[in-house]
């Protein structure tokens, strides 16, 4: 499967964004690509709650997520949004970072709620606490494609490795890893962190992301790594979308998941054990 991973650099304009998103899927399309990801996000990158509440809407009523799936129908392509921020009905008014895979029929057929909050204090100056806005989903998800079976993840989600071994061990072939990664942490972690997940489970692992400095109208602007990942099956890099907005192509060769897990078969080698 030609598979196209696209790196963005949003803001936090939505119609802005979904422009972008538009003219980038009609390239991917040109390329070869049958299955184009975005990175997390996608519509909205923003730190500003007030802000997001008057642009985000609730997924029955989303026109980025509508037109998406417009899009996906129209290219006939396999299309993960690898995430938007979207409106809940929770009483306490926080958002939910969801994911979405749409079919070639524009149809939504799995989504995932990221589950692991970045609330985290990388230095004095750079602070997050996702949980603030965002409430964690609970539910891990794997689903099928013509291609593969895809598990379903989102940015800080890589750091949890039993995730990750939960998703190859319910059947998963592709991990999907969208991010809006931070500079900081993205330099220091990010290659090892995904080469990780896929050297563990035998998976592909797929990761478009943010780059850049990202306009912001209101709110602390900021900074994400780039650098979209795809790692292969026993964990070399097959592509690095480097650190500006631009689409990485690769092909994606299922019976390489098939020669890892042979090769070194991890996943059936679990034993129980005390402690600590």
């Amino acid at each position: 499967m030609r598979t196209a991973l696209l790196q963005l650099n949003s803001s936090d304009d939505p119609a802005e964004n979904l422009d972008t998103v538009r003219s980038m899927l009609a390239e991917a399309v040109a390329g070869g690509a049958g299955f184009v990801l975005t990175p997390e996000v996608t519509n909205c990158l923003s730190t500003s709650r007030t802000h997001q509440n008057n642009v985000l809407h609730h997924e029955e009523d989303d026109p980025t997520l509508a037109a998406l799936q417009s899009e996906a129908k129209r290219l006939e392509i396999w299309l993960l949004i690898g995430s938007l921020g979207v409106k809940t009905h929770d009483a306490d008014g926080r958002f939910a970072n969801r994911q979405f895979l749409i079919s070639p029929r524009g149809e939504v057929t799995a989504r995932y709620d990221k589950i692991h909050m970045f609330d985290v204090e990388v230095s004095a100056e750079e602070t997050y606490r996702e949980s603030d806005g965002y409430r964690p989903g609970t539910r891990a998800v794997v689903t099928d494609t013509p291609f593969g079976r895809i598990g379903m993840t989102i940015c800080y989600d890589v750091r949890f490795s039993k995730l990750h071994r939960a998703l190859a061990q319910g059947g998963a072939q592709i991990l999907t890893a969208p991010a809006a990664f931070s500079y900081v942490t993205g330099a220091a972690h990010w290659h090892s962190l995904l080469r990780a997940r896929a050297i563990e489970t035998g998976c592909y692992v797929l990761a478009p992301a943010q780059t850049g400095k990202h306009k912001s109208s209101r709110g602390q602007s900021r900074q994400t790594y780039g650098h979209s990942l795809v790692v292969a099956p026993w964990g070399e890099i097959l592509a690095d979308g480097g650190d500006e907005p631009g689409i990485t192509f690769v092909d994606l060769d299922m019976e390489k998941v098939a020669q890892a897990r042979k090769r070194v078969p991890s996943l059936t080698h679990d034993r129980e054990f005390d402690g600590p």
